[in-house]
């Protein structure tokens, strides 16, 4: 696969440390650590590793990825990974993506309370979902659930909501059956909506209490609890936006489906254009129109298009994949078994999605390209020192590790 012309980390590398300059004490160390990652990945600062041909001595060099959850770039092999532990898990029954998404004054208040309000978003919805599918007026039966956190909209704005991945039916209450819902359709959203608008506001009204919630500049004032609950008190009112797509073809569309969502960044470098004096040129969707017309370019100012970016910086050990209900990993394989004999579903082979080859292939591409600034190779580093230690061996290729570490000028 070539790569883009164009990475966030060049936009890193060139206009960051003006940019952290121009905010120094507005920017938290997870963001910094954040920036430093992207603009070090594949590159020297972190080190590489040669494979070389036994046979002929052709040379390939990769430079270590920083392996970062934000980074674009580290994002391929983390979803392989994870997908291939997930394939096993499949159920041979149809898939409904389910979004529940928070209302703009939420998202307003939850950008000074990451923690606490995103772990709101996840537990209430998941909630939520499974409170209405075990009702025997609904569905009946115990479901599971894989929601992933995304806390962006496609114009990296902050708007933070999780698409959840759950199986067409689920478990009867009693254990002895597996029921079905309905064809092409699983739950009432609007009867979800209403749970979980319910649910959240109470639990966030109940941490404000806790005095687990803090703000800052114009939200200030909602420290005291009269304030808090004014600012509340219009969202009890409007509609929640929860809704429900169609089910997926089979176990293979599931797959290809969750990879575009569970390990996605704010904006991949395949939607970046160009960057220069004007700004930052992306691509984006606008989804309140249909059709061809969504699809629009955006240009944003360089400094507004670090801080859209880093906005989106998630917490030091905040997981963004969760499961629920049936695949709550205290008892997820037990579950998944009992759901296999009563669906009479022989169990699923493990596949390896990424082979050796892929891994060489994708290596191949990276030497053949040229260096990016702030690269071994780049004029601006000059040349870079290869240490080799041939001790590893695979498909007759001598892996070999590197110190590489730019020569002074």
């Amino acid at each position: 696969m070539s790569r883009p012309a164009l990475e966030v980390a060049d936009i890193f590398r060139d206009y960051g440390p003006a940019w952290r300059k121009a905010n120094a004490g507005h920017v938290s160390l997870g963001q910094l650590k954040v920036m430093s990652a992207i603009e070090s990945c594949r590159t020297a600062a972190l080190g590489g590793h040669v494979a070389r041909c036994e046979d002929c001595s052709h040379t390939l060099v990769a430079y270590n990825s920083c392996r970062n959850r934000h980074c674009p770039k580290c994002q391929g092999a983390a979803a392989k990974e994870w997908l291939a532990e997930r394939e096993a898990e499949l159920l041979p029954v149809p898939y409904y993506h389910v979004v529940f998404t928070l209302p703009a004054a939420v998202a307003d208040i939850a950008y000074q309370n990451k923690p606490v309000i995103y772990d709101l978003l996840f537990k209430t919805s998941a909630e939520a979902l499974v409170t209405i599918a075990a009702d025997p007026k609904h569905l009946g039966a115990r479901v599971g659930v894989t929601s992933v956190l995304h806390t962006w909209g496609s114009a990296l704005t902050h708007h933070p909501h999780v698409h959840m991945i759950v199986p067409g039916g689920g478990v009867s209450l009693d254990g002895k059956r597996w029921v079905s819902c309905r064809p092409g359709f699983f739950l009432p959203v609007r009867v979800l909506s209403r749970l979980f608008r319910r649910l959240f506001l109470e639990k966030l009204i109940a941490a404000h209490a806790d005095g687990q919630l803090q703000f800052f500049g114009d939200h200030a004032p909602l420290t005291q609890r009269e304030a808090f609950a004014a600012y509340l008190r219009p969202l009890r009112k409007i509609e929640w936006v929860v809704y429900s797509k169609r089910p997926f073809g089979g176990a293979e569309t599931v797959l290809a489906y969750l990879s575009r969502y569970t390990h996605r960044v704010a904006i991949s470098n395949s939607r970046l254009i160009s960057f220069d004096d004007a700004g930052v040129t992306f691509k984006w969707k606008d989804y309140r129109i249909d059709g061809r017309d969504r699809y629009k370019v955006m240009t944003l100012a360089t400094d507004e298009f670090i801080r859209r970016f880093l906005i989106h910086v998630l917490p030091s050990g905040f997981h963004r994949i969760r499961h629920y209900g049936l695949f709550a990993s205290a008892k997820r394989a037990d579950n998944i078994t009992q759901a296999r004999q009563l669906l009479n579903a022989p169990a699923r082979r493990h596949h390896l999605l990424l082979s050796i080859r892929d891994f060489q292939s994708s290596r191949r591409a990276f030497a053949r390209r040229e260096p990016r600034k702030g690269e071994a190779g780049h004029p601006d580093l000059g040349t870079a020192e290869v240490h080799d230690d041939p001790r590893l061996a695979t498909s007759g290729f001598m892996a070999e590790t590197q110190n590489v570490k730019p020569k002074p000028a």
